[in-house]
């Protein structure tokens, strides 16, 4: 078989360069990412990043393999390539350089990611201990016979470990419903008695905050396939944040729809709504709501109690129900959550 049909044969970008380090052939892969005009070529002219540029020159003087990157742009992202160099045989006689482009773009992304989230666990932790070993050290030492402040720093401890707790418990939530996203939950469950169940457990909140609870539910009783605990968790982690961040005096109101074709799902499904009368956030802030640890205001997050991790939760079990979530608001009008989840 000629080598340009072997070239064509390969599912990746791949080239092949002679000892004259001329390109000898490329595939249709490789002339999308690379341009065209490339047979005929010097591969120094062709390729132009060192690393790679090392690799091939090894491989054509020495017959070593070699791995190295190349690094270019897909629009406005940047993307990885794990590059594998290897002498092969040539037609003609003698050998050339195969070289073979993987994208690896998905692999470093998830890197990053992990570096990311560790480095922000390790800051989120890192504050409230940092707290929790000041004042023990104040209350084993100035503060050891002096009652009041002694109580004081007590309950800024328990504060501070209440925090931390809330922090692990909403970690490991999330990297459950990680594991099981791909699991699609196949029980029946109610979600306007979710719904009143969630209002009813929140209802105490809702009036040492001075808001508002409402609802607006269909008449008829109906079913979807769900898992009755995380969509409760879905509910009260939406209405828990419309209650935080809207203010007093404001309203929260749930609204059910019953069940329709949805064009945004393919099929029939239900809309549940979660809309509130606060300040709105601003629309820059609205991409990254569900992101680990964005928050729109830090400070005033962490004095609620927030993790910064329950957006991200909701995101992954509406994700496991094959669901789409969207937010819409208006400053100074409210914010609305919605979650579309099939009914089958």
């Amino acid at each position: 078989m000629p080598t340009q049909d072997y070239l064509a044969a390969l599912p990746l970008p791949a080239l092949l360069i002679r000892a004259t380090e001329r390109v000898a052939g490329v595939n249709d892969e490789a002339t999308r990412l690379l341009g065209e005009g490339l047979i005929g070529r010097h591969f120094i002219t062709a390729l132009r990043q060192p690393a790679l540029l090392d690799a091939i020159e090894a491989c054509l003087l020495r017959r070593e393999r070699r791995e190295a990157e190349y690094l270019t742009k897909d629009g406005d992202q940047d993307t990885t390539y794990r590059v594998s160099v290897r002498p092969v045989p040539l037609d003609e006689g003698g050998f050339g350089a195969l070289c073979c482009f993987q994208d690896v773009t998905h692999l470093e992304q998830s890197d990053r990611i992990r570096r990311d989230f560790v480095a922000n666990v390790s800051h989120e932790l890192r504050t409230p201990l940092t707290a929790i070993m000041g004042f023990i050290e104040t209350l084993k030492g100035p503060a050891a016979n002096d009652a009041p402040a002694r109580m004081r720093f007590l309950d800024i401890m328990d504060r501070e470990a209440a925090r931390m707790n809330r922090l692990v418990g909403d970690l490991l939530s999330l990297s459950r419903v990680e594991q099981e996203e791909r699991v699609r939950p196949t029980t029946r469950v109610d979600p306007a008695d979710l719904i009143r169940g969630t209002l009813h457990g929140l209802a105490p909140l809702a009036e040492e905050a001075g808001v508002t609870l409402a609802s607006e539910l269909p008449e008829r009783a109906f079913e979807i396939a769900g898992d009755s605990d995380q969509l409760r968790q879905v509910l009260t982690n939406l209405i828990e944040n419309a209650i935080k961040y809207s203010g007093q005096g404001s309203f929260v109101t749930v609204r059910l729809t019953a069940p329709e074709f949805r064009p945004r799902l393919r099929c029939e499904g239900v809309r549940i709504e979660v809309a509130d009368t606060g300040p709105g956030i601003d629309p820059l802030h609205l991409p990254r709501l569900t992101e680990r640890f964005y928050r729109v205001d830090s400070h005033r997050s962490r004095e609620k109690g927030g993790t910064g991790l329950g957006l991200a939760i909701v995101k992954h079990i509406v994700s496991r129900h094959r669901g789409r979530m969207t937010v819409e608001s208006t400053l100074g009008k409210g914010t609305s959550f919605s979650v579309i989840l099939p009914v089958g």
